[in-house]
This record gives C-alpha cells, sequence and structure tokens, in this order.
C-alpha cells in the first residue's frame, strides 16, 4: 500500500519549524528532507524518523520498526506527529546530527 500525498503534505507541514523541510516521492512512499538531509520516511502512511542517539533521548522510549521489509531500524512514530511542537524540535535534532548528503558524482559522457 502506498501513502497518500494529503498524509505527507500534514507530516510536513507539522514539521516546518524544524527548518526547511521538503518531501520527495520514491517507489510510491516518500522521503522527507530537513535541510537538505533525510530525516523520515512515509510508508503506508507511517511516520519512520531515522534513529540517532540525541533523537532516541529526545523520545525516550522508542517503537523501533522497518519502514519497509529489509529496511534498517527507524523510530516509529504513531501519534506524536500531531503536535507541532514535538515533531519539529525531533526533526530539528535528528538533522543536527546526521551528516550532510555527498554530492552526487558527474558521468562522463
Amino acid at each position: 500500500m502506498s501513502s497518500e500525498q494529503s498524509f505527507v503534505e500534514f507530516v510536513a507541514d507539522q514539521m516546518r519549524d524544524a527548518g526547511h523541510i521538503t518531501y520527495r516521492k520514491m517507489f510510491g512512499e516518500y522521503a522527507i528532507y530537513c535541510d537538505g538531509k533525510v530525516v523520515a520516511l512515509v510508508c503506508d502512511n507511517q511516520l519512520f524518523v531515522k534513529p540517532t542517539e540525541n533523537g532516541k533521548s529526545y523520545i525516550g522510549v522508542v517503537c523501533e520498526a522497518p519502514p519497509y521489509p529489509g529496511a534498517k531500524m527507524y523510530f516509529l512514530i504513531e501519534d506524536a506527529f500531531e503536535d507541532r511542537e514535538w515533531i519539529s524540535d525531533l526533526i530539528k535534532i535528528t538533522a543536527k546530527q546526521l551528516p550532510l548528503p555527498k554530492p552526487k558524482r558527474k558521468r562522463p559522457g
């Protein structure tokens, strides 16, 4: 089952205080970016935040689950994303701890 764009738009709007939030459709699901870094995935209308030590400390008791079969474990955020301040803080904390993406190499030719 793929995610609904309206759900992704809602979640992205809830995170807007964390920084520059964008999203991109990938294989029927979505990656959410904060200031150019992938911080979360939306799969089957569920929010999965990339795991970081500081994010784990902020959440407290975390629920971990893979966003899709064979994926690494992420933090599954069930209803807390409805609290704009809380989810924005989590995304800000997560983005701060993640490295910048590596620049893409140009293909010759």
